[in-house]
């Protein structure tokens, strides 16, 4: 079964919809486009989207999401993680973080922190599903003075293999849809 998506990396082509995704989802904190093309010029940034998929021709149909990584090995960075609404809930963001840690894995990162907001639970509960920790606070983070818990992942391979109900050698293979991920949150 089809999740009705598929993940790939992303480009300079995909900018305008990301940047409509971000002022939506963020209107507060929302990224300019200068600082996320700067983002994708940089050699230690892996971005990725999730497009919407069954296109004409097998084109990718219109973003929905997007996700990026700071690979600096042994450290990296969830830079961002973000899904249209009306996707909230179908494994977007599984799948983004899927692909995420994968990069970082195959980078030779081998810790990945982020930050995530103290009024977000959805996305606080997706990272733990993915191994996951707080490790402390963030006073006032946010723009709107809202907090930001710090989580860090010591084991990605494990954190997808986990995810994936397999072993952790078996985590090797990445960019799959995480099926059946269940409720994830959106933006960290």
């Amino acid at each position: 079964m089809s999740p009705g998506y598929r993940v790939r990396p992303m480009s300079e082509f995909d900018l305008p919809a990301v940047m409509e995704l971000e002022r939506a989802l963020f209107p507060g904190d929302a990224w300019s486009e200068d600082m996320m093309r700067s983002e994708l010029a940089e050699s230690t940034r892996h971005y990725y989207v999730a497009c919407r998929s069954g296109g004409a021709a097998g084109e990718d149909g219109p973003v929905m999401a997007y996700a990026g990584l700071r690979a600096v090995p042994p450290d990296g960075d969830v830079q961002t993680i973000a899904v249209d609404r009306s996707w909230w809930g179908r494994g977007v963001a599984s799948a983004l973080l899927t692909e995420l840690l994968g990069a970082a894995y195959t980078r030779g990162v081998r810790e990945v922190l982020l930050e995530v907001r103290s009024d977000n639970p959805r996305a606080k509960e997706l990272y733990r599903r993915f191994m996951f920790t707080e490790i402390g606070v963030r006073r006032g983070y946010y723009r709107d003075g809202v907090d930001a818990i710090v989580m860090r992942c010591s084991a990605p391979a494990a954190a997808i293999a986990r995810t994936r109900g397999g072993e952790p050698s078996e985590a090797l293979e990445f960019g799959e849809p995480v099926e059946g991920a269940g409720e994830d949150e959106e933006k960290a």
